[in-house]
């Protein structure tokens, strides 16, 4: 599929189809039994392709009033592999799914960068074969 058409395909529509906007809520209430408790809002980003790969980001955004603090987020990438609320593998699924002809399963998650107070990101890569 051509640069040009993957990064149409992901629109800010699709990427809220593919990681709902409540699904941090959810994973909070997992987390502490009370979504009220959750300190970020999580937000899927799409950010380019290469030939054989696809960049996204989980966007962690700090929510109204709580503090979005480095001890709480740099954990997150094997927190977020793993926990079933959150579901990395099958968002990557979900995602190759969109992409016609696209096969493997393989992704990673970098670490947690802190791009402000407010913001902090955790990359995602998606590998195509």
């Amino acid at each position: 599929m051509p640069i040009h058409s993957v990064s149409a395909l992901f629109t800010r529509e699709k990427l809220d189809m593919l990681f709902p906007k409540d699904r941090a809520d959810s994973f909070f209430e997992a987390i502490f039994g009370d979504a009220s408790e959750g300190s970020y809002d999580i937000s899927l980003e799409f950010k380019t392709q290469t030939r054989d790969r696809l960049e996204f980001e989980f966007h962690l955004k700090q929510r109204p009033g709580k503090c979005l603090a480095c001890n709480l987020t740099y954990g997150l990438p094997t927190v977020f592999s793993r926990h079933p609320v959150i579901n990395v593998k099958g968002l990557v699924q979900e995602i190759l799914c969109l992409l016609d002809g696209a096969s493997g399963s393989k992704w990673q998650l970098g670490s947690t960068r802190e791009i402000s107070r407010n913001l902090h990101i955790i990359p995602l890569t998606v590998f195509c074969g």
